[in-house]
């Protein structure tokens, strides 16, 4: 939780209220994770861990006897072909298959089971042991499911679908995997691959996990700094420098942002390194399937075509003047006359916005929930009675929010709770991606396998659900906060994550060419925001260590991680429209929605609901939403520097 400052002679409630929590502050809640296991080093995890290990050698055996391997592939080769000159092989199929399911639920729970642990405390040498261990097994399940492709694409994949139950059954998985082997190395060339990554993608991004979250930063703060910080220099946790981007205090913000690059200045090199080695990686790879370019894995893993992407991106970069006015509008409210980096996270509303605490937020979202369904409220319920969420911020804990799914739906729910409405706005977002986790719960692990455009909706729409009774609800400096929250979220998806698209285009063009130096890194960071957040921020107080601080840019496995976001953003918008023109309709198929997307390619699903991705106009519609909030924004705070100085109180620097 985020420090409060000194109490003053005159409160308000609201003051009182978080000095009473600052003197006794409410604990938050750690996630509980003995339902499935009782300890890291426990006799039914290595049990669950040998079963795993056997049956995944019991697969490889199947997969030599069916010979599950592309036509190329060596011994057993033939048969693959001569299946599919024979008639489909039905049986094979429907084994290997339903086989394939069973382990893929077996190690969803295994692998989210250690994550659990290394994420909340990366200094656990045993938990981060054995998931090095499981990741070693991960490779073979990997070289497996590069055969099974490989297989997929030598028979004819229709017929299966047309004489098989279980092939009509995972008919959009199975299309999909035959296209995939087009982009297929030879078995061996994709045996190695998948064994040098441990030591190649897989190291660079646990490196940049482990140090990251190990990062201390000192950070001196300013005299008359609230609490016991004033005139202080204390070493915190990378991820704590970073909340207190969120402080009230303007001076402390740009304390802690100056601090943060430094510390990421001192990790540079070896992240530099982590980026270089990841890029070159991937690119290398991408180039040797015959891929036109690096981002079209991108593309085909998400389920989206480019002409999708450029349609979102079109409507987005119209949008960036709009943006723009918003991030001017927060200067005058601060006081300035641009923003810098280090206030697009300030609170605004003064001193008597209000903080909200666990409970309090909980109650909210519940509450909120219920107003859509009683299914979702009873999913937020449940998640705090049987202990899901994982909300304390702490040291060793890694930055950010996530919700995993462990086994059929039931869900882990990280957050670093912070008491103001961003707190609780990331649990309704998080709590989204459980529910959706439940809608899927039916699904096979193969039927389950959404794209991240589509792994969005439910988060979004919840985020949005929970937002928007806020706004209805509170009025004065608690309104405007709330507004300005769904702005600077917005802001950060739309305009943020563009720049981070340009940032990893670039480094990926120039990286095929040679390794990039630090300062090139930065260079390009600084660019992209430009670029993008033009005349919006403060271009001599931009953020060029970026690169380094986001994880997904380290992710061999999921480059262009992040435009999903932008689109899961949008689309969510979109749906929320709807559910407002029409809610008892909508509330009939949403479910349905969530059950199918890992079923169909994103155009297709969305055109079920007479959405048109392809089209820009799509987009300006959910971006016209922001415009609105945009407006509004700037109708509440005025134009007049006089009047924006008294509503920003003490959030001005």
């Amino acid at each position: 939780m985020l420090p409060f400052r000194d109490e003053e002679p005159q409160m308000t409630a609201t003051q009182q209220r978080a000095e009473t929590v600052q003197s006794a502050p409410e604990p938050l809640p750690h996630w509980d994770m003995s339902r499935y296991f009782s300890a890291v080093q426990s006799p039914e995890l290595e049990a669950a861990f040998n079963r795993l290990v056997n049956e995944i050698g019991e697969m490889r055996a199947l997969f030599d006897r069916h010979g599950v391997r592309g036509a190329s592939g060596g011994t057993g080769g033939a048969a693959g072909a001569g299946g599919a000159a024979d008639g489909p092989p039905v049986a094979a199929l429907e084994e290997v298959t339903q086989r394939q399911n069973a382990l893929m639920d077996e190690l969803r729970t295994l692998y989210a089971y250690l994550s659990s642990f290394v994420s909340t405390n990366s200094r656990d040498d045993v938990a981060q042991g054995k998931l090095s261990e499981l990741q070693m097994q991960l490779v073979e399940l990997r070289k497996l499911g590069t055969r099974f492709e490989a297989w997929l694409g030598t028979l004819d994949v229709e017929a299966l679908i047309e004489r098989s139950a279980v092939a009509r059954e995972h008919a959009f998985p199975m299309r999909k995997a035959a296209l995939s082997a087009r982009h297929l190395m030879s078995e061996a060339e994709e045996d190695l691959a998948a064994t040098l990554n441990v030591s190649g993608g897989t190291a660079w991004a646990k490196l940049h996990g482990n140090l990251s979250s190990q990062l201390m930063v000192p950070v001196a703060f300013p005299e008359g700094a609230g609490g016991e910080r004033g005139g202080k220099t204390m070493e915190l946790p990378m991820s704590a420098v970073r909340a207190l981007a969120h402080d009230p205090d303007g001076e402390v913000r740009r304390a802690a942002y100056e601090a943060e690059l430094k510390g990421w200045d001192r990790a540079a090199v070896p992240l530099a390194a982590a980026m270089n080695g990841i890029k070159s990686e991937v690119h290398t790879l991408n180039s040797r399937r015959g891929w036109s370019d690096d981002l079209e894995p991108s593309l085909f893993d998400n389920n989206i075509d480019r002409a999708t992407l450029d349609a979102m991106h079109e409507a987005c970069k119209e949008a960036f003047p709009d943006f723009r006015r918003y991030l001017r509008a927060k200067a005058r409210l601060l006081g300035k006359e641009q923003l810098p980096w280090y206030d697009l996270f300030a609170p605004i509303g003064g001193s008597d916005t209000r903080r909200w605490s666990f409970t309090d937020a909980m109650d909210f979202v519940v509450e909120q929930f219920g107003a859509f369904s009683g299914p979702l409220a009873d999913l937020a319920r449940r998640a705090v009675r049987d202990r899901w969420i994982d909300a304390e911020p702490r040291e060793g804990k890694r930055d950010g929010a996530f919700c995993m799914p462990i086994r059929a739906g039931e869900s882990g729910v990280f957050v670093n709770f912070e008491p103001s409405f961003t707190g609780v706005s990331t649990l309704a977002h998080e709590l989204g991606h459980a529910y959706h986790n439940t809608q899927l719960a039916h699904r096979t692990s193969l039927q389950r396998d959404t794209p991240m455009p589509l792994a969005e909706t439910a988060s979004i729409f919840c985020q949005t659900l929970v937002n928007g009774a806020a706004l209805q609800r509170l009025s004065g400096p608690d309104k405007l906060a709330v507004l300005e929250h769904e702005l600077q979220d917005a802001c950060q998806v739309v305009v943020d994550i563009h720049s981070r698209f340009l940032l990893e285009w670039r480094v990926f063009e120039r990286r095929a060419r040679r390794e990039l130096s630090v300062a090139e890194l930065n260079a390009l960071m600084l660019e992209a925001q430009q670029e993008t957040y033009g005349d919006g921020l403060d271009p001599q107080a931009l953020h060029q260590s970026m690169w380094a601080m986001k994880p997904h840019y380290y992710s061999a496995g999921r480059s262009f991680y992040n435009w999903p976001y932008t689109f899961g953003q949008l689309f969510g918008l979109g749906l929320f429209a709807r559910y407002r023109e029409d809610a008892d309709s909508f509330r009939a198929g949403y479910d349905d929605l969530l059950a199918s997307t890992g079923l169909f390619q994103v155009a297709e699903l969305a055109q079920r609901f007479g959405i048109d991705v392809r089209s820009p106009a799509f987009w300006r519609a959910s971006l016209d939403v922001i415009r609105e909030q945009i407006r509004q924004f700037e109708e509440l705070t005025g134009r007049d520097d006089a009047g924006a100085a008294s509503t920003a109180g003490s959030t001005a620097g």
